[in-house]
């Protein structure tokens, strides 16, 4: 169950990376641009999701399985963003951003 908590982490890390970026085609349809600091803020949210995913998987395989997973783990984040969610639905993004990783967190806490 670990595995799907640093997916979500990914996912959210890879989201506020998103945010943060300061090209105007990367706001959201209906969204303002965001101010500078809110975007630094953001990258340096995105990038402790990511540390925390990263710590994740080392914690939950060691060092040598664990880097592999959390690259796996990323794969499987970026794709879903990027590929599954930007070009389609990307009103969903930030809801999702949100609520993976608490329903993550509690499916690791509930089955184990």
């Amino acid at each position: 169950m670990s595995i799907w908590l640093a997916i979500a982490l990914g996912f959210s890390g890879f989201t506020a990376l998103w945010r943060g970026m300061e090209h105007p085609a990367h706001v959201p349809p209906g969204q303002p641009a965001l101010a500078p600091v809110r975007r630094g803020q953001l990258r340096i949210a995105g990038w402790v999701l990511l540390a925390l995913s990263f710590a994740l998987c080392i914690g939950v395989r060691g060092g040598a399985i664990g880097s592999v997973l959390w690259l796996g783990t990323l794969t499987a984040s970026a794709v879903l963003l990027v590929f599954g969610l930007l070009p389609y639905r990307p009103r969903v993004i930030r809801p999702l951003a949100w609520g993976a990783p608490v329903l993550a967190l509690l499916l690791w806490a509930v089955l184990g």
